[in-house]
Protein backbone atom coordinates (compact mmCIF):
# COMPACT_ATOMS: atom_id res chain seq x y z
CA UNK A 1 0.00 0.00 0.00
CA UNK A 2 1.33 3.08 -1.33
CA UNK A 3 0.50 6.50 0.92
CA UNK A 4 1.72 9.76 0.27
CA UNK A 5 1.55 11.94 3.29
CA UNK A 6 2.39 15.35 3.67
CA UNK A 7 3.20 16.58 7.42
CA UNK A 8 3.25 20.56 5.74
CA UNK A 9 -0.63 20.13 4.86
CA UNK A 10 -3.36 22.06 7.14
CA UNK A 11 -4.98 18.52 6.83
CA UNK A 12 -4.23 16.11 9.57
CA UNK A 13 -1.98 13.48 9.29
CA UNK A 14 -4.53 11.21 10.52
CA UNK A 15 -7.49 12.23 8.26
CA UNK A 16 -4.50 11.89 5.39
CA UNK A 17 -4.06 8.50 6.09
CA UNK A 18 -7.87 7.72 6.45
CA UNK A 19 -8.77 9.52 3.09
CA UNK A 20 -6.07 7.18 1.43
CA UNK A 21 -6.95 4.13 2.92
CA UNK A 22 -10.60 4.25 1.93
CA UNK A 23 -9.68 5.74 -1.64
CA UNK A 24 -7.73 2.42 -1.52
CA UNK A 25 -10.35 0.05 -0.31
CA UNK A 26 -13.43 1.82 -3.44
CA UNK A 27 -10.69 1.64 -5.98
CA UNK A 28 -10.22 -2.16 -5.42
CA UNK A 29 -6.04 -1.11 -4.92
CA UNK A 30 -6.66 -2.93 -1.71
CA UNK A 31 -8.90 -6.16 -1.97
CA UNK A 32 -11.41 -6.98 0.84
CA UNK A 33 -10.11 -9.60 3.71
CA UNK A 34 -6.09 -8.07 3.03
CA UNK A 35 -4.69 -7.47 6.00
CA UNK A 36 -2.95 -3.80 6.25
CA UNK A 37 0.11 -3.14 7.66
CA UNK A 38 0.80 -2.86 11.55
CA UNK A 39 0.73 0.30 13.14
CA UNK A 40 4.33 0.36 13.56
CA UNK A 41 5.10 -0.78 10.50
CA UNK A 42 3.09 2.43 8.97
CA UNK A 43 4.59 4.56 11.61
CA UNK A 44 8.32 3.32 11.21
CA UNK A 45 7.97 3.03 6.97
CA UNK A 46 6.75 6.73 7.40
CA UNK A 47 8.21 8.39 10.02
CA UNK A 48 4.48 9.31 11.76
CA UNK A 49 3.34 8.88 15.34
CA UNK A 50 1.94 5.10 15.95
CA UNK A 51 -0.36 6.89 18.00
CA UNK A 52 -1.78 8.93 15.06
CA UNK A 53 -1.74 5.63 12.48
CA UNK A 54 -3.58 3.70 15.74
CA UNK A 55 -6.62 6.62 15.51
CA UNK A 56 -6.68 6.21 11.99
CA UNK A 57 -7.34 2.40 11.72
CA UNK A 58 -9.69 3.44 14.55
CA UNK A 59 -11.93 5.85 12.56
CA UNK A 60 -11.76 3.34 10.20
CA UNK A 61 -13.01 0.34 11.74
CA UNK A 62 -15.64 2.94 13.13
CA UNK A 63 -17.06 3.65 9.51
CA UNK A 64 -16.96 0.14 8.51
CA UNK A 65 -14.25 0.10 6.71
CA UNK A 66 -11.63 -2.31 8.55
CA UNK A 67 -11.62 -4.11 11.01
CA UNK A 68 -9.44 -5.36 13.90
CA UNK A 69 -8.75 -9.45 14.47
CA UNK A 70 -7.25 -10.01 17.96
CA UNK A 71 -3.58 -11.56 18.00
CA UNK A 72 -3.48 -11.10 13.82
CA UNK A 73 -3.69 -7.44 12.95
CA UNK A 74 -6.19 -4.90 10.96
CA UNK A 75 -7.93 -6.24 7.77
CA UNK A 76 -10.28 -4.61 5.08
CA UNK A 77 -13.57 -5.30 5.73
CA UNK A 78 -15.69 -7.04 3.29
CA UNK A 79 -18.59 -4.78 1.66
CA UNK A 80 -22.25 -6.06 2.33
CA UNK A 81 -24.77 -5.56 -0.43
CA UNK A 82 -26.21 -3.10 0.59
CA UNK A 83 -23.56 -0.39 -0.54
CA UNK A 84 -25.20 -0.70 -3.57
CA UNK A 85 -23.94 -1.25 -7.24
CA UNK A 86 -24.54 3.14 -7.95
CA UNK A 87 -22.67 3.86 -4.81
CA UNK A 88 -20.23 1.68 -5.32
CA UNK A 89 -19.51 2.99 -8.85
CA UNK A 90 -19.52 6.87 -7.34
CA UNK A 91 -17.06 5.89 -5.12
CA UNK A 92 -14.93 4.45 -7.68
CA UNK A 93 -15.51 7.54 -9.84
CA UNK A 94 -14.51 9.49 -6.61
CA UNK A 95 -11.06 7.54 -6.39
CA UNK A 96 -9.92 7.63 -10.01
CA UNK A 97 -10.66 11.70 -9.56
CA UNK A 98 -8.40 11.57 -6.32
CA UNK A 99 -5.97 9.64 -7.83
CA UNK A 100 -5.58 11.74 -10.88
CA UNK A 101 -5.40 14.86 -8.78
CA UNK A 102 -2.78 13.82 -6.45
CA UNK A 103 -0.46 12.82 -9.60
CA UNK A 104 -0.50 16.08 -10.77
CA UNK A 105 1.00 17.14 -7.62
CA UNK A 106 -2.20 18.23 -5.93
CA UNK A 107 -2.06 18.30 -2.43
CA UNK A 108 -5.42 16.72 0.11
CA UNK A 109 -6.05 20.90 1.67
CA UNK A 110 -6.26 21.94 -2.16
CA UNK A 111 -8.37 19.30 -3.48
CA UNK A 112 -10.31 19.95 -0.24
CA UNK A 113 -10.68 23.48 -0.87
CA UNK A 114 -11.88 23.56 -4.36
CA UNK A 115 -14.39 20.93 -3.65
CA UNK A 116 -15.77 23.27 -1.10
CA UNK A 117 -16.09 26.15 -3.84
CA UNK A 118 -17.55 23.67 -6.36
CA UNK A 119 -20.18 22.51 -3.31
CA UNK A 120 -20.87 25.95 -2.50
CA UNK A 121 -21.50 27.06 -6.74
CA UNK A 122 -23.83 24.17 -6.68
CA UNK A 123 -27.44 24.67 -6.94
CA UNK A 124 -29.75 22.73 -4.09
CA UNK A 125 -31.45 19.47 -5.07
CA UNK A 126 -33.65 19.04 -2.26
CA UNK A 127 -35.91 20.47 0.43
CA UNK A 128 -35.30 19.25 4.33
CA UNK A 129 -38.23 19.43 6.32
CA UNK A 130 -36.70 20.15 10.00
CA UNK A 131 -39.68 18.95 12.54
CA UNK A 132 -39.71 16.97 16.21
CA UNK A 133 -43.04 15.49 16.00
CA UNK A 134 -42.12 11.86 13.61
CA UNK A 135 -46.06 11.72 12.42
CA UNK A 136 -46.31 15.49 11.34
CA UNK A 137 -43.01 15.32 9.31
CA UNK A 138 -43.62 12.52 7.47
CA UNK A 139 -47.65 14.29 6.51
CA UNK A 140 -45.66 17.46 5.74
CA UNK A 141 -43.03 15.78 3.55
CA UNK A 142 -46.14 14.35 1.63
CA UNK A 143 -47.42 17.70 1.36
CA UNK A 144 -43.88 19.19 0.21
CA UNK A 145 -42.82 16.70 -2.63
CA UNK A 146 -46.44 15.86 -3.88
CA UNK A 147 -46.92 19.91 -4.74
CA UNK A 148 -43.18 20.87 -5.87
CA UNK A 149 -42.44 17.83 -7.19
CA UNK A 150 -38.97 17.92 -5.47
CA UNK A 151 -37.34 15.76 -2.96
CA UNK A 152 -37.74 16.06 0.55
CA UNK A 153 -36.03 14.77 3.29
CA UNK A 154 -37.58 14.83 6.92
CA UNK A 155 -35.18 15.35 9.56
CA UNK A 156 -35.70 15.66 13.50
CA UNK A 157 -34.25 19.25 14.55
CA UNK A 158 -31.43 16.79 16.90
CA UNK A 159 -30.09 15.38 13.10
CA UNK A 160 -29.05 18.67 12.07
CA UNK A 161 -25.60 18.39 14.20
CA UNK A 162 -24.12 16.71 11.23
CA UNK A 163 -23.14 19.28 8.72
CA UNK A 164 -23.35 16.51 5.70
CA UNK A 165 -27.21 16.90 5.77
CA UNK A 166 -26.99 20.23 4.79
CA UNK A 167 -25.15 19.70 1.68
CA UNK A 168 -27.53 20.45 -1.32
CA UNK A 169 -30.40 20.94 0.88
CA UNK A 170 -32.80 23.57 1.35
CA UNK A 171 -34.28 23.68 5.26
CA UNK A 172 -37.56 24.25 5.60
CA UNK A 173 -39.68 24.73 8.88
CA UNK A 174 -42.89 25.53 10.37
CA UNK A 175 -43.54 29.23 11.70
CA UNK A 176 -42.85 27.85 15.64
CA UNK A 177 -40.14 25.57 14.91
CA UNK A 178 -37.94 28.82 13.00
CA UNK A 179 -36.04 30.18 16.05
CA UNK A 180 -34.96 26.76 17.61
CA UNK A 181 -33.94 25.75 13.97
CA UNK A 182 -32.34 29.12 13.27
CA UNK A 183 -29.97 28.86 16.77
CA UNK A 184 -28.82 25.01 15.48
CA UNK A 185 -28.48 25.89 12.22
CA UNK A 186 -26.53 29.12 12.66
CA UNK A 187 -26.86 32.34 10.72
CA UNK A 188 -25.17 31.13 7.61
CA UNK A 189 -27.72 29.08 6.25
CA UNK A 190 -31.00 30.29 5.47
CA UNK A 191 -34.26 28.50 6.89
CA UNK A 192 -37.55 28.88 4.59
CA UNK A 193 -40.44 29.36 6.73
CA UNK A 194 -44.42 27.92 5.88
CA UNK A 195 -47.64 28.58 7.80
CA UNK A 196 -49.93 25.97 8.89
CA UNK A 197 -53.26 26.20 6.90
CA UNK A 198 -56.04 28.30 8.68
CA UNK A 199 -59.73 26.29 9.70
CA UNK A 200 -61.17 28.43 7.01
CA UNK A 201 -59.01 27.85 4.19
CA UNK A 202 -59.19 23.91 5.17
CA UNK A 203 -63.34 24.57 4.91
CA UNK A 204 -63.26 26.31 1.58
CA UNK A 205 -65.26 24.92 -0.97
CA UNK A 206 -66.19 21.62 1.44
CA UNK A 207 -70.25 20.56 1.24
CA UNK A 208 -71.22 19.76 3.93
CA UNK A 209 -72.48 16.16 4.60
CA UNK A 210 -76.13 15.37 5.33
CA UNK A 211 -76.11 15.39 9.00
CA UNK A 212 -77.12 11.42 9.31
CA UNK A 213 -73.99 10.73 6.73
CA UNK A 214 -71.25 8.68 8.22
CA UNK A 215 -67.50 10.64 8.43
CA UNK A 216 -64.76 9.17 9.10
CA UNK A 217 -61.12 11.15 10.18
CA UNK A 218 -58.00 9.14 9.06
CA UNK A 219 -54.59 10.29 10.46
CA UNK A 220 -51.34 9.09 12.27
CA UNK A 221 -51.16 11.73 13.58
CA UNK A 222 -53.50 12.57 16.72
CA UNK A 223 -52.92 16.25 16.76
CA UNK A 224 -54.56 15.91 12.91
CA UNK A 225 -57.33 13.88 14.27
CA UNK A 226 -58.29 16.09 17.61
CA UNK A 227 -57.59 19.45 15.15
CA UNK A 228 -60.57 17.65 12.29
CA UNK A 229 -62.87 17.22 15.13
CA UNK A 230 -63.01 20.80 16.70
CA UNK A 231 -63.16 21.74 13.15
CA UNK A 232 -66.14 19.75 12.08
CA UNK A 233 -67.73 20.02 15.41
CA UNK A 234 -67.48 23.95 14.91
CA UNK A 235 -68.56 23.64 11.23
CA UNK A 236 -71.69 22.16 12.30
CA UNK A 237 -71.18 18.41 11.70
CA UNK A 238 -72.74 15.71 14.89
CA UNK A 239 -70.12 14.61 16.66
CA UNK A 240 -71.65 10.96 17.11
CA UNK A 241 -71.38 10.79 12.81
CA UNK A 242 -67.79 11.29 13.11
CA UNK A 243 -65.96 8.24 13.38
CA UNK A 244 -62.30 8.97 13.87
CA UNK A 245 -59.02 6.36 12.70
CA UNK A 246 -56.03 5.95 14.71
CA UNK A 247 -53.91 4.87 10.84
CA UNK A 248 -51.16 3.37 13.69
CA UNK A 249 -53.87 0.64 14.96
CA UNK A 250 -54.80 -2.13 13.30
CA UNK A 251 -57.86 -2.53 11.16
CA UNK A 252 -58.38 1.43 10.57
CA UNK A 253 -59.26 0.55 7.14
CA UNK A 254 -62.51 -1.71 8.10
CA UNK A 255 -66.61 -0.59 7.63
CA UNK A 256 -65.92 2.26 4.89
CA UNK A 257 -68.50 1.05 2.80
CA UNK A 258 -70.78 2.91 5.63
CA UNK A 259 -68.65 5.72 5.36
CA UNK A 260 -70.03 8.89 3.33
CA UNK A 261 -66.72 10.77 3.26
CA UNK A 262 -63.62 10.11 4.41
CA UNK A 263 -61.37 13.42 5.62
CA UNK A 264 -57.72 12.58 5.78
CA UNK A 265 -54.23 14.08 5.37
CA UNK A 266 -51.88 14.23 1.95
CA UNK A 267 -49.89 10.94 3.60
CA UNK A 268 -52.92 8.61 4.48
CA UNK A 269 -54.92 9.59 0.89
CA UNK A 270 -53.52 7.47 -1.13
CA UNK A 271 -54.04 4.50 1.14
CA UNK A 272 -57.86 5.10 1.49
CA UNK A 273 -59.97 2.75 -0.25
CA UNK A 274 -60.77 3.96 -3.72
CA UNK A 275 -64.98 3.42 -3.85
CA UNK A 276 -64.36 6.35 -0.75
CA UNK A 277 -65.61 10.20 -1.20
CA UNK A 278 -62.18 11.73 0.16
CA UNK A 279 -61.00 15.20 1.14
CA UNK A 280 -57.68 15.84 1.89
CA UNK A 281 -56.74 18.63 4.36
CA UNK A 282 -53.17 20.22 4.34
CA UNK A 283 -51.96 20.82 7.15
CA UNK A 284 -49.52 23.44 5.36
CA UNK A 285 -50.82 26.97 3.98
CA UNK A 286 -52.02 27.08 0.41
CA UNK A 287 -49.74 29.93 0.28
CA UNK A 288 -46.50 28.34 2.17
CA UNK A 289 -46.89 25.67 -0.90
CA UNK A 290 -47.13 28.24 -3.76
CA UNK A 291 -44.15 29.63 -2.10
CA UNK A 292 -41.70 26.73 -2.11
CA UNK A 293 -42.78 26.14 -5.92
CA UNK A 294 -41.61 28.99 -6.44
CA UNK A 295 -38.38 28.48 -4.72
CA UNK A 296 -38.37 25.18 -6.15
CA UNK A 297 -38.54 27.23 -9.89
CA UNK A 298 -36.47 29.72 -9.66
CA UNK A 299 -33.64 28.01 -7.74
CA UNK A 300 -33.23 24.15 -8.31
Amino acid sequence: MKLWLSKNSEVPIREQLVTQVVLGIVSNDLKPKQRLPSTRDLARRYDVHANTVSAAYRELARRGWVEFRKGSGVYVRAQNHEHGHGKIELDQLIARFFRSTREQGHSLADIQAALKRSFSLQPPDHFMLIEPDAELRAILVAEISQVTGKRVVGVSPNDIKDPELLTGTVPVVLYGHFKDVQERLGPANDVLVIHSASVAESMRGQTRPARDSLVAIVSRWPEFLRWAKTMLVAAGLDADALSFRDARQRGWEKGFRSVALVITDSLMAPKIPEASAVKVFRVASEDSLKQLCRYAEDNF
